[in-house]
């Protein structure tokens, strides 16, 4: 239907809004776009390279939308949908890798200083900090009070984000956690670099069981139903049952698939290093 070029790559998925798309570029801006043609509505500057998806908020009289956005300039932007305006910014002590995640009146966010940052909805305050002994580079999964996220220094972690405190701690290797979790309501999963997806008990984060990979699992899975789809760097897509951890089927792309499924109406999409775009499910 279009495309649009930045000046470098785009690493990360874009977030679509009331007709508008939002997507980060290495290149230290953020884009609006029109979903329907492309069209550039504006973009905002940051001072480095954006690595992470955009997410968003309303403003506290919910008569705004915000857009939330992580740089290598150390702050997390808070930026005006309708007008391109920065609103806020929330500085960390290094980089901001992953996407910001949001529940009720957080946003939380894991960075290459080692924590997790609980910040204000609505102004961007910080609230607290979690020290989680290793840098961030994945998204954490907010889950009401719980946030859940991996790190450089090979462990995997549950924090209550209300009183500020780690509840537990998975360690099984000595690979570091670059996946984002899929959360549900017993269960967590995430990719790792040491090529297994783990299943954890998300009360206490005790394993249920792994699945073995040939590559590194830096893509996030998808839990769908009694499935989770994720691909790996051994250039396949996975579809593993959540019960066992069993897998139901997969398919042989070829080249790495280190970025992350979209599935919806049925379908799975996905991209991968070979430079296509692959969409699995009933034709139509």
């Amino acid at each position: 239907l279009w495309t649009f070029a930045t000046a470098d790559s785009v690493q990360a998925p874009p977030t679509v809004l009331s007709g508008t798309v939002f997507v980060e570029s290495t290149d230290a801006f953020l884009y609006a776009l029109t979903a329907e043609r492309g069209t550039l509505i504006w973009k905002y500057e940051t001072g480095d390279s954006i690595m992470g998806a955009p997410n968003w908020v309303r403003s506290p009289q919910s008569d705004q939308l915000w857009i939330l956005v992580g740089s290598y300039d150390n702050l997390l932007h808070c930026v005006d949908t309708a007008t391109g305006k920065r609103v806020w910014t929330y500085e960390a002590n290094n980089y901001l890798n992953g996407s910001p995640a949001v529940s009720g009146d957080w946003i939380v966010f894991g960075g290459c200083d080692a924590f997790l940052h609980v910040l204000s909805a609505t102004d961007g305050k910080g609230l607290k900090t979690i020290d989680t002994g290793s840098y961030i580079a994945a998204t954490v999964a907010l889950s009401g009070n719980q946030a859940f996220v991996g790190h450089y220094g090979n462990q995997f972690l549950c924090a209550d984000v209300a009183r500020g405190k780690i509840l537990w701690t998975y360690k099984d290797r000595e690979y570091p956690f670059f996946s984002s979790a899929a959360v549900g309501e017993h269960h967590v999963v995430v990719g790792s670099r040491d090529k297994r997806l783990h299943c954890l008990r998300r009360k206490d984060g005790k394993q249920r069981w792994v699945f073995q990979a040939r590559g590194k699992i830096d893509s996030s899975p998808v839990i769908c139903g009694e499935k989770i789809v994720v691909g790996s760097d051994d250039g396949r897509l996975y579809v593993i049952s959540l019960a066992d951890g069993q897998e139901l089927w997969s398919y042989e792309i070829g080249e790495p698939v280190s970025g992350s499924p979209a599935v919806a109406g049925g379908m799975i999409v996905i991209g991968c290093e070979d430079g296509s775009i692959y969409a699995f499910g009933e034709k139509r």
